[in-house]
């Protein structure tokens, strides 16, 4: 069985393609996979790094205006689709599964011309323009997000990481807080913009260290690989850890009781499978689907939402130190979020993927 995964640009496309890949492995050691991707984005470290092969296609931006460069996608998206259709006979691929982003669209485009099944899988509420397209290609598209509205979709859920999905929190706390250098009996909290930071968050976490730090909260901040704090926090106990990036976040979220953080779909996928509660600050700009994406976990009590123009170090000691104060409320919260996560959406996808993929070799 030959699979061939389209997913690239950010970690919400490709975290949930890699996540397939380990899942359809699992249930088919003999599977040959490949993943197409662009040179520009996270895939070209992410997937050689979890051993999975990588062939690149031109990257094509469709522009969301008419400009000139407009002028130009049909000669640029031509040779992409040329590109992804010859990868794809090379591998004699038997289906293509479609995750969104830059590289989704030629090869959607490129798997129809070929007659190869196409599987579309869209995380977000909203769906992008590539998954939009690729759902008008198939009948087989499955979504992260039971309301998201493309034609003939089915509800699964996002694929998550093994280690994050099957993590036990309780039984992991006491060592990932050892791994962090972090003490194992205070209230912790987590705070990460995502895969490459979110300098509001930043600014308000180091803003309310010390009173944090005077409540006897201890702090595991993740500030993003291409950031820096305007200033350190000053040393002390409770720690106050900094790191710019954090590969173990199965480790991150056994550590925490709570977390500060964006709201894209893969983390609130995660934070709901571990039962993780959470204030989410979703995105300022943008299409509003981060806040699409954590309104139903708040509304169900597994979480805060708040606007990023109200996320002050005063909003975090009024809303956030309270509940790190009352461990029966992380509790309730904790509880509350686990109800709204989806821990099998892995595997559910991988069956449906490898059942496609035979019935288009019959």
């Amino acid at each position: 069985m030959r699979v061939v995964l389209a997913g690239g640009g950010t970690a919400g496309h490709i975290e949930p393609a890699l996540a397939l890949a380990d899942a359809l492995r699992r249930l088919d050691p003999s599977v040959q996979i490949t993943c197409l991707g662009t040179e520009r984005g996270l895939e070209t470290r992410l997937v050689p790094a979890r051993g999975y092969e990588l062939q690149l296609v031109p990257a094509v931006p469709l522009p969301r205006a008419i400009t000139p460069q407009l002028l130009t996608v049909p000669g640029r998206l031509a040779g992409a689709i040329g590109t992804a259709a010859g990868i794809m006979d090379r591998v004699e691929a038997d289906v293509l599964v479609g995750f969104g982003g830059y590289v989704a669209t030629p090869a959607y485009l490129a798997a129809r011309r070929r007659g190869v099944p196409i599987v579309v899988h869209e995380a977000n509420p909203r769906p992008g323009l590539a998954n939009r397209l690729g759902a008008r290609l198939t009948d087989h598209v499955f979504t992260g997000h039971p309301d998201t509205p493309l034609p003939k979709a089915e509800y699964v859920g996002i694929p998550l990481r093994r280690e994050v999905a099957e993590l036990d929190r309780l039984s992991t706390g006491d060592k990932a807080r050892s791994w962090f250098g972090l003490e194992a009996d205070l209230p912790t909290l987590l705070v990460t913009g995502g895969s490459q930071g979110a300098r509001s968050l930043n600014r308000a976490a180091l803003g309310a260290a010390q009173a944090l730090r005077r409540a006897g909260v201890q702090v595991l901040h993740i500030i993003g690989p291409k950031n820096t704090l305007e200033e350190e926090p000053p040393p002390g106990d409770p720690q106050y850890v900094v790191l710019q990036y954090v590969d173990r976040m199965d480790l991150a979220y056994a550590a925490a009781d709570f977390a500060l953080c964006r709201s894209g779909a893969i983390t609130c996928a995660e934070l709901t499978a571990v039962g993780l509660p959470a204030a989410y600050v979703p995105l300022p700009h943008g299409n509003g689907e981060q806040r699409l994406n954590a309104a139903p976990i708040a509304a169900a009590g597994g979480g805060l939402l708040v606007d990023d123009a109200e996320l002050t170090p005063e909003w975090i000691v009024r809303n956030v130190l309270p509940i790190l104060s009352d461990p029966e409320r992380v509790v309730t919260m904790s509880e509350a979020a686990s109800r709204m996560g989806r821990k099998d959406a892995d595997t559910a996808l991988a069956q449906r993927v490898l059942r496609i993929a035979a019935q288009g070799r019959a």
